[in-house]
């Protein structure tokens, strides 16, 4: 039978990936690919010759109809992003979407999240916390950050790397510099680095350095 599946891939080391996963992107007919040349890499490094499509945030919407409807007749497809599970800050979330309103199969494999080992790695409490994902770049940042001061459970942040110690700042003007949180970058690869401490103290540490990679933090919430 026809079917969707979500296929986790790799954040950085290309052995993260399940057996189950490259078994599924060997038997499918079409794999719709964020990047093909970054995922050609990866099917490369496991042997698997499949045909690939675009499927990235800017034309998600004009290939819809075409996705759908090849799974109507009987296309297997895997969809895959650059790094880590389709939809968290990635596409996905709209074909799923219209996949569950069409009334077509989907199944998501388990597989690699970035905010998963560096919230483990940070030490900071992971028994409850919120996953904000990336804050608007512009309209609505400050007042979000805001919001977000007097949450109690961890919060899990994506950041792009030269935008960290503004970040850093703008964190320390709302939830106090003595806020104990961490901070990870180039999680699974060779230059991998978690830092921990208070956002003065990591305020400090990263505005001295050059810093590459994608960037997870995480903050720990309000106490009393």
């Amino acid at each position: 039978m026809s079917k969707l599946y979500v296929v986790p891939t790799p954040i950085g080391n290309l052995e993260d990936i399940t057996i189950r996963a490259i078994r599924i992107l060997k038997e499918v007919d079409l794999i719709l690919a964020e990047d093909t040349r970054k995922t050609g890499i990866l099917l490369n490094r496991y042997g698997i010759e499949k045909k690939m499509m675009p499927h990235h945030a800017f034309n998600e919407h004009a290939t819809l109809k075409v996705v759908i409807e090849r799974i109507r007749q009987g296309t297997t497809i895997a969809l895959v992003t650059d790094a880590g599970t389709p939809s968290i800050s990635d596409p996905g979330y709209l074909l799923v979407r219209e996949c569950l309103k069409e009334g077509l199969a989907i199944e998501c494999l388990p597989g690699p999240t970035a905010f998963v080992p560096a919230l483990v790695n940070s030490g900071i409490p992971s028994d409850r916390f919120r996953f904000e994902g990336f804050l608007p770049h512009k309209k609505g940042r400050q007042s979000r950050i805001k919001e977000l001061a007097d949450e109690r459970n961890t919060i899990v942040f994506y950041e792009s790397p030269h935008r960290l110690t503004k970040t850093l700042e703008q964190f320390i003007e709302q939830f106090g510099e003595d806020r104990l949180a961490s901070v990870s970058r180039e999680l699974t690869k060779i230059h991998e680095e978690t830092k921990t401490g208070t956002l003065k103290e990591l305020m400090d540490f990263f505005s001295k350095k050059a810093v590459k990679g994608e960037i997870v933090i995480v903050v720990k919430g309000k106490e009393g």
